[in-house]
């Protein structure tokens, strides 16, 4: 068995023609859709990322507002930023730039952003909406992972989910909103003893830890559906270029897995569509796009809960 590469480019693409398609149509036909991106300080590693954005933004008549703070800034000058954003009429979305210097409490800043302005869906607001079944807006790297793994043409309902990684704008994200589905979920973390024992009864793997490897093809089920959220860059030896790699082994996983993201060009680029789709989900918002319960993404199936005792 050889895994089938579930390509996030294409997959990307295919969600950008579909947002060009929306951006034409009423009520956003000729509207300024501009998202605000805030940093503080110079990062390599979010400046690829913010390269990557800009692109995208350019791409589908997306105005991306830099708003860059000088290392050293007081974390009260960025949240007054944050509210000077959060007011602006003319901003549609706001973007947090991570990571931030030390010093800054980024959970903080995140909660600062008006939900109704969170491109990135992790304000508490709206990960709570996630929680009650009813999201609005939810982090954009979550929905392409979940995204990618419906590539795989295996409904989530009824399912065995594994998730390794419990953080809030990942893990637990996709936890909940799989658990919205009917999927049945398991969340791994730093703590869980024996991991190949939990990820071997995976029908679908999320992997979301930041280490190089950790997943390979022994603690894969055969035919599993495997999507590989890490991002790790490895130092070269001498001569050698720089690599990205994931948290999957994809060497050996390929042989196992009956699906697989590769890394780079997995849940990456179908990260930056999400984040455009939330920003037009925004801009919709006007046109009575949210309605007080949520956005209406909530499968009709999830009108009953089952009855435990079947």
């Amino acid at each position: 068995m050889s895994a089938i590469l579930l390509d996030g480019v294409q997959r990307a693409a295919e969600i950008r023609d579909d947002l060009r398609r929306e951006m034409s149509r009423a009520p956003l036909a000729g509207a300024k859709v501009r998202l605000a991106s805030l940093a503080v300080g110079a990062n390599v590693a979010g400046a690829i990322y913010a390269r990557h954005q800009a692109k995208a933004c350019a791409d589908l008549g997306i105005e991306l507002i830099p708003h860059v703070l000088p290392e050293g800034v007081e974390e009260e000058e960025v949240v007054r930023c944050i509210q000077d954003l959060n007011v602006d009429p003319a901003v549609t979305g706001i973007l947090l730039q991570r990571p931030f210097p030390p010093g800054i409490n980024a959970r903080r800043l995140q909660a600062k952003v008006h939900p109704d302005r969170d491109v990135e869906g992790m304000n508490p607001a709206n990960l709570g909406l996630i929680v009650y079944g009813e999201p609005r807006l939810a982090p954009c790297t979550a929905l392409a992972a979940i995204d990618l793994g419906r590539r795989a043409g295996v409904p989530y309902r009824g399912r065995d989910v594994v998730v390794v990684g419990s953080s809030e704008i990942v893990g637990k994200p996709i936890a909940f909103l799989l658990l919205n589905e009917f999927a049945t979920v398991n969340v791994c973390h730093v703590e869980t003893r024996d991991l190949a024992s939990h990820t071997r009864d995976a029908d679908f793997l999320f992997v979301a830890v930041g280490r190089p490897g950790l997943i390979t093809g022994d603690m894969v089920k055969p035919g599993a559906v495997v999507i590989d959220i890490g991002v790790n860059r490895l130092t070269p030896a001498e001569g050698e270029p720089e690599r990205t790699v994931g948290d999957v082994d994809a060497a050996s996983v390929r042989e196992v897995a009956g699906h697989l993201t590769p890394v780079p060009g997995g849940v990456g680029p179908v990260t930056v569509a999400m984040l455009l789709r939330n920003t037009l989900r925004i801009a919709k918002k006007g046109s009575g796009y949210f309605s007080e319960r949520g956005s209406g993404t909530v499968s009709p199936e999830r009108e009953t809960e089952p009855d435990p005792e079947k």
